[in-house]
């Protein structure tokens, strides 16, 4: 039987969950397909892991203009450029825990969701050590220059544009895939999660329009800045007064008590969640998620139908992310608080139009992405 590695990098939460949801589908497999997630930032020195993941975070949090500056600028250069060397020198040195966890575990198979681990594999293969096929999965819907690692036995792409980029930048056609984005099991069977019950299952009534509010950030406020905004919007029969809101803190436990208070002042109007595992009821129940466009949210998104109106997009992917939410009819995009509550007050005033978005969305959701993937790397028999 094969057995499956997955690496990550937990540079935000995408690639990981990306990974975690390969390998609970290889576990829905008959019979289950032996899959081992490793994130390769806990492997690696304390320096080089906060570098890596929290100095990004800060960086985008504190100053997305350089972030974009920085984007745009390795989007363009060389694979052979001394910054790429040096860049994959450092990295070398870092992850020589890594690689030899990766040996230990002798995998049949591996399946990278962040170009880290698959350039480190790539030095492998060169020289050969490695005999086994490593698998690239893209976790955005566009492509940057990163993700070009050579010699990768297939690239995994979320849409026929991400493909049709990959082979502009020179991947051969025959290695390139559409699969979508992999989302957990829960999102793979969208009709088994009927709206109304589970809007009332939360305590919401299900005949009055339901927001999830999933995140904060620049120019639009906190978490509990936005809900406020929100449940200002309107009184009595107003579209905006009729709303109720789902406001998810995630580990954030100070923004948690702050909507719990929310939810205390505005009895029927406001669950306040933390950290859960249950986000395919919470999106089932909504009739709009307010969010940033990270690849594995919305890739839930489009999975459950969901239209979007999306906030603060990190410069460059995110961004990108938005633009083709916008394109194809699943996604508005508020630039600031004000705009947020104007498009929120617009959406819920006007069910055609929040129905048509949902419907774009549903007809590009890829519910089943992560079976689809594991088909690719298995083979269709799996």
């Amino acid at each position: 039987m094969t057995k499956l590695l997955i690496l990550s990098v937990s540079a935000g939460n995408g690639h990981v969950r990306a990974a975690q949801a390969l390998a609970a589908t290889a576990q829905t497999l008959s019979p289950p397909c032996p899959a081992v997630h490793i994130d390769a930032m806990a492997h690696v020195p304390a320096g080089f892991r906060k570098v890596y993941t929290d100095w990004y975070i800060q960086l985008v949090n504190r100053a997305p203009e350089l972030w974009s500056y920085l984007h745009q600028r390795t989007d363009v250069t060389p694979h052979h450029a001394p910054s790429q060397r040096m860049r994959r020198g450092i990295e070398r040195l870092s992850t020589v825990a890594l690689v030899r966890e990766i040996r230990r575990e002798k995998p049949d198979a591996v399946i990278c969701t962040h170009f880290l681990p698959a350039e480190l594999l790539m030095r492998e293969r060169n020289r050969g050590r490695i005999e086994y096929p490593v698998w690239l999965q893209v976790t955005d819907y566009d492509l940057h220059n990163m993700w070009l690692v050579p010699g990768m036995t297939g690239y995994l792409a979320a849409t026929e544009e991400v493909a049709f980029r990959l082979r502009a930048r020179g991947i051969p056609p025959e290695r390139i895939h559409v699969t979508g984005i992999p989302v957990m099991p829960a999102f793979s069977e969208p009709d088994a999660l009927e709206r109304d019950a589970c809007a009332a299952a939360l305590g919401l009534d299900p005949a009055r329009p339901v927001l999830l509010m999933v995140s904060g950030g620049a120019g639009v406020g906190d978490l509990s800045s936005m809900v406020e905004r929100v449940l200002a919007l309107g009184a009595g029969d107003e579209p905006g007064g009729r709303s109720q809101v789902i406001a998810v803190a995630g580990r954030n436990a100070e923004m948690h008590g702050r909507l719990q208070a929310l939810a205390a002042r505005h009895p029927g109007r406001v669950v306040a969640v933390g950290f859960t595992n249950e986000m395919h009821k919470l999106m089932a129940a909504s009739d709009l998620v307010v969010t940033k466009p990270g690849g594995l949210t919305v890739s839930e998104c489009l999975a459950l139908g969901k239209p979007m109106l999306l906030i603060s997009p990190i410069p460059g992917q995110e961004e990108h992310n938005a633009g083709f939410l916008m394109e194809e009819g699943a996604g508005w995009l508020a630039y600031d608080a004000i705009g947020l509550e104007y498009k929120v007050a617009r959406l819920m005033a006007d069910p055609a139009k929040l129905a048509h978005m949902a419907q774009r969305s549903k007809a590009l959701g890829k519910p089943r992405a992560a079976r689809a993937v594991l088909d690719r790397v298995l083979g269709p028999s799996a």
